[in-house]
């Protein structure tokens, strides 16, 4: 895909602006929400609300204050507050509508809850940025090896660098608790920074275990059952027994589905 200013080629991959991830519009990321309040003006009355939607690495999303009041832009790159150090991200909405996303998500409307927007990323910044991205794929794989070497029953899904490189986020599943203490250590000492663990997916609760799978099955055969026995005289209509089974055989799809599939890997 591709946004205005920047075609399409024929691997889908976007051309033109080669900005590498970067888009000076944001339009080559299909999260985007369109600003249909960016070229209205405010009444003379109304304060500027000066907060920033910032997207970072796969769609992850948040909201940060503008204090400094810098001017900013849909697909600016700045610098975050973060802990510790900074993380860079890029813009992808600025005043009223930040208002409107904050509302709808029920989250603080005060914005000094919120960490700070920095600056404008530098150059340098953003060397430092792309490099760390480049480099996360080679870490991931080094570090499922040192999970399996400790005989860790789990899986590393995916790793993020905050943007200064003082801090890098492991994602993984896991279908029971797992004691993290040697793996940061190892973490630590293999990639030289600060560790985070982060479970994704369902949580070890949730797993879909032989004694879940089994009640499953029982009460689609208690369902069936009872269908089947009702009485001919008293009993209910055939339609309502059809609707009975075609609930019990959607709600066993589903819980299957999700516990079997990658959707056990989402975020809750």
């Amino acid at each position: 895909m591709g946004c205005a200013s920047c075609s399409t080629g024929k691997d889908g991959t976007p051309r033109g602006c080669k900005n590498n991830g970067t888009c000076g519009t944001d339009g080559c990321n299909k999260l985007t929400v369109f600003d249909w309040l960016g070229n209205m003006s405010l009444p003379a009355d109304m304060t500027p609300f000066y907060g920033v939607e910032v997207r970072f690495k796969n769609g992850r999303k948040e909201f940060f204050d503008n204090r400094d009041q810098l001017s900013l832009s849909i697909g600016d790159v700045v610098a975050t507050e973060a802990s510790p150090g900074h993380d860079i991200g890029i813009v992808t909405l600025t005043g009223e509508l930040v208002r409107v996303q904050i509302k709808r998500k029920k989250e603080s409307m005060n914005l000094e809850s919120y960490p700070k927007i920095y600056r404008k990323a530098s150059q340098k910044d953003i060397d430092l940025w792309q490099s760390l991205r480049q480099k996360e794929d080679e870490v991931q794989k080094r570090s499922r090896e040192i999970a399996m070497g400790l005989k860790l029953k789990m899986k590393i899904s995916d790793v993020e660098f905050q943007g200064d490189g003082s801090k890098a986020i492991f994602y993984y599943t896991a279908e029971e608790r797992v004691d993290f203490r040697q793996l940061i250590k190892e973490f630590a000492r293999a990639f030289s920074t600060r560790i985070e663990m982060k479970q994704v997916g369902l949580l070890p609760g949730e797993q879909l275990t032989p004694a879940r799978a089994l009640g499953l099955v029982l009460a689609m055969v208690g369902v069936t059952w009872a269908v089947l026995e009702r009485d001919p005289v008293t009993g209910g209509s055939i339609l309502g027994d059809v609707l009975a089974i075609i609930a019990a055989l959607s709600w066993a799809a589903i819980a299957l589905t999700v516990r079997l599939s990658r959707l056990r890997e989402e975020t809750p």
